[in-house]
């Protein structure tokens, strides 16, 4: 890498530490739910405006959403990615303010490239809302304003350890009701139609379907509705499950395995079955470009980071999340970076782990790394080119 163009990251990202670390612990302190994280909206939009952004504060009809954009002219288009949103009962159990944090240095170093004319093209950081719950980035690429504004994606997660190519699942999700007939419990139960008995068969069903299906998918759920006296029996009830496999494939057998464990429950009880499913569609798995993951894996590398073998990390299976909905319109990585903790996601130690000094420099430290990459990207012809031909080749499902 040119050593100016590596200087003006690692100081422009470096001078930034304060600001950013401020910026973090708030949105930390103040975890906000998915689509209503107004206070964090607020904090990262106008902190762009302030660093010379064109911010647009609404996307895809999500009002906590937001688009930042800075261009110099015509040129390769990156896009980065900002998420903000906590989690019910455990905050920022996922880091997303780390997130936030390394999406604004990212942005802002590629942004100062840009200035110097050190490159030329167009930086966009994408504020995505509702990660955990109702997966904003679909809403964005369904919206077409991912593949119509940026040539190619990138992102960083925090985890317990630093990754590249570990699996993140195709999810999709659905609301099942059930429809029976109240009686008195005591007095007259064989007139009525039991829902809760259907949603405990479906949920029977459901558990017996793991002992027969891939151990990489994954099925489970949380009880609605369960009725609401103990003496009449329940007309009415509801679930929530999620279902994930490695590919988009996978996850349409999955549904249809799930599918018949919930139907017939339904038959079985003599219940009427509504489903619902995510509105805004799949939870795609994440398409990593081997390319670009690559060059990233050596600025880490120079980092001091090491790494397990892709083979070591593709025998681990994490989450899920909508970045992969990105990763199929453009070319895109989303790497994990470690942040000195042996706790899980989603867990209230991840939460505090992700509020600490330590986690803060493993962030920008990351972050050093992928503005490198995308500055990379933007200077280097051949690897733009294998990153497209490394996207259109597709991922094997």
């Amino acid at each position: 890498m040119n050593s100016e163009i590596e200087t003006v990251i690692i100081e422009t990202i470096q001078g930034l530490d304060e600001e950013l670390r401020e910026i973090s612990l708030k949105i930390h302190n103040n975890p906000e739910l998915g689509n209503q994280e107004f206070k964090a909206h607020e904090l990262l939009t106008n902190y762009l405006e302030k660093k010379g952004f064109q911010v647009q504060k609404e996307s895809a009809g999500l009002e906590t959403a937001f688009i930042a954009e800075f261009s110099n002219g015509p040129g390769r288009r990156v896009g980065f990615v900002a998420e903000y949103d906590a989690l019910p009962g455990v905050g920022h159990a996922c880091g997303h303010n780390l997130i936030s944090i390394s999406g604004l240095a990212c942005a802002i170093a590629t942004k100062k490239l840009l200035e110097q004319n050190l490159m030329k093209g167009t930086v966009v950081l994408f504020g995505t809302p509702a990660e955990e719950s109702t997966s904003g980035k679909i809403d964005m690429v369904n919206h077409g304003e991912v593949q119509n504004r940026v040539d190619f994606a990138m992102m960083l997660h925090p985890f317990a350890n630093d990754t590249l190519y570990a699996l993140m699942l195709a999810l999709d999700s659905v609301i099942v009701e059930f429809y029976g007939k109240a009686s008195h419990a005591g007095m007259k139960p064989w007139d009525g139609i039991n829902a809760v008995d259907a949603l405990m068969q479906a949920w029977n069903n459901m558990s017996m379907l793991r002992q027969q299906t891939l151990p990489t998918n994954r099925l489970h759920g949380i009880i609605l509705d369960g009725g609401k006296s103990a003496n009449v029996i329940p007309d009415y009830s509801s679930a929530k499950f999620y279902c994930r496999s490695v590919t988009r494939t996978q996850l349409k057998e999955l549904k249809i395995k799930l599918t018949h464990c919930i139907e017939s429950a339904a038959q079985a009880t003599g219940c009427k079955v509504k489903f619902t499913w995510a509105p805004n569609g799949v939870v795609e798995d994440v398409f990593v470009n081997d390319a670009m993951i690559q060059e990233f894996k050596k600025y880490q590398e120079q980092e001091g980071i090491q790494f397990p073998s892709r083979a070591e990390e593709e025998r681990t299976t994490t989450g899920s999340t909508d970045f992969g909905n990105f990763s199929y319109v453009v070319p895109g990585i989303h790497p994990g970076f470690a942040i000195n903790t042996n706790a899980a996601n989603h867990t209230i130690e991840f939460t505090q782990a992700a509020g600490t000094p330590e986690a803060h420099v493993m962030a920008l430290r990351a972050a050093r790394s992928l503005a490198k990459t995308a500055a990379t990207v933007f200077l280097d012809d051949t690897l733009y080119e294998r990153a497209v031909a490394d996207f259109k080749k597709g991922k094997p499902q």
